[in-house]
């Protein structure tokens, strides 16, 4: 198990426009040679967003987008004709295929919080597809064949106890609470990358919200 922690992310965004981001994986400007990938995982960026701050319309290809909304609410809009609000609970994952563009935005009135994680496919092309479930249940794992990927969401208090799936890779992360993990004590923004799990259990210290990403070979 290799543990990375909340400040060892690279800094990015842009603060003057409301923006600020934290990579936890070599990006952009970023480039680290080491850190390139877990597993499917190429990216997992915390994002913050100031009231009326976003990214405007830019490209993805040959990737996998799958955002989580920690606090506030994003607004999203693609190529493709979609246009959704994501709240606090719900996946969003956008299949970027062959190609498509989008707009990532804070029109509300408070910060926005999310994270947003990029799992690269097993076959490029196709054609581009969105999906939003809404309130995700904890015992509702979330699949992203296209990368042979699936995405586990915990919500523990604290004592609670969940099994770490069983598989060739795990990427752990910490959206809030402190969880023990594998003799590791994990905070906020905090991230385990787990080869060859095996009967893993995390415990939380707190009130917890954990990610799961199990991932084959």
């Amino acid at each position: 198990m290799d543990v990375r922690r909340a400040g060892e992310r690279y800094r990015g965004g842009d603060p003057g426009a409301g923006i600020d981001t934290r990579h936890a994986f070599s990006f952009g400007p970023h480039y680290d040679p080491d850190n390139l990938r877990f597993g499917a995982v190429i990216a997992c960026n915390e994002e913050r967003l100031a009231p009326g701050a976003g990214f405007d319309e830019h490209p993805h290809s040959h990737t996998e987008i799958v955002t989580w909304v920690v606090e506030g609410e994003l607004t999203h809009r693609d190529s493709t004709g979609h246009e959704t609000r994501v709240r606090p609970g719900d996946v969003q994952h956008l299949s970027a295929a062959a190609g498509v563009r989008h707009v990532e935005r804070n029109d509300g009135d408070v910060p926005l919080t999310f994270v947003q994680m990029w799992l690269t496919p097993r076959e490029p092309g196709g054609d581009p597809s969105y999906d939003l479930v809404p309130g995700i249940a904890d015992s509702t794992p979330y699949a992203v064949p296209a990368a042979g990927a699936m995405l586990h969401v915990r919500r523990l208090d604290p004592g609670g106890r969940t099994a770490v799936p069983d598989a060739a890779y795990v990427y752990a992360h910490v959206v809030r609470g402190e969880v023990r993990l594998a003799g590791e004590e994990l905070g906020p923004g905090d991230a385990a990358r787990i080869t060859g799990a095996e009967g893993l259990e995390a415990v939380a210290a707190t009130p917890t919200e954990l990610l799961l990403w199990e991932m084959t070979a």
